[in-house]
């Protein structure tokens, strides 16, 4: 059983759609550190997990055709939990699929939303969580900073550190 899983929260395609409402700008630089970071925990043994957030009744944005990002390194050994509220614990399988897993790193869009609400439950579940921050966005860098900055101060115990730091 693993005891450690990379989770990654919501990188779906509409976040770099520029005529979406939804757009977080240019997505390059993290999906190509994800991507490393992805390759550097299977090495390491880590459960990749990836969250995808769908609500069915759209029929514009995060639809039942809503995509990850197609240039990140989802293989099929990878875990897929759709979800379709904020939380990605809230009537997925997501527990189900940390069962054994002590330590989570995690990132993903959008730091102020999803990002935030894993890091709590996840914090509730007694994990340990090291948060990769250059690899998290939200829509102003004053939110992302905001958002760190409020989990760092009433939860201590969550490392957040930036990508250059974990892998080295």
């Amino acid at each position: 059983m693993q005891e450690s899983a990379l989770v990654l929260i919501d990188y779906q395609t509409e976040w770099r759609n520029p005529e979406s409402e939804y757009y977080v700008g240019d997505l390059v630089d993290i999906v190509s550190k994800v991507n490393f970071l992805i390759d550097f925990c299977k090495a390491r043994g880590y459960k990749i997990i990836f969250t995808k957030h769908v609500e069915p009744e759209s029929l514009d944005y995060f639809n039942n055709t809503t995509q990850i990002i197609p240039e990140l390194k989802l293989s099929e050994a990878d875990v897929i939990v759709v979800k379709h509220k904020i939380s990605p614990f809230y009537k997925t399988e997501l527990d189900n699929e940390l069962e054994g897993v002590k330590n989570v790193v995690v990132c993903g869009i959008l730091t102020n939303l999803c990002v935030r609400s894993f890091i709590a439950e996840a914090y509730d579940r007694d994990l340990k969580i090291t948060v990769i921050k250059d690899c998290c966005a939200a829509h102003t860098p004053e939110k992302q900073e905001q958002t760190f900055a409020d989990l760092h101060d009433t939860r201590e115990e969550i490392e957040f550190i930036n990508f250059e730091e974990f892998v080295e």
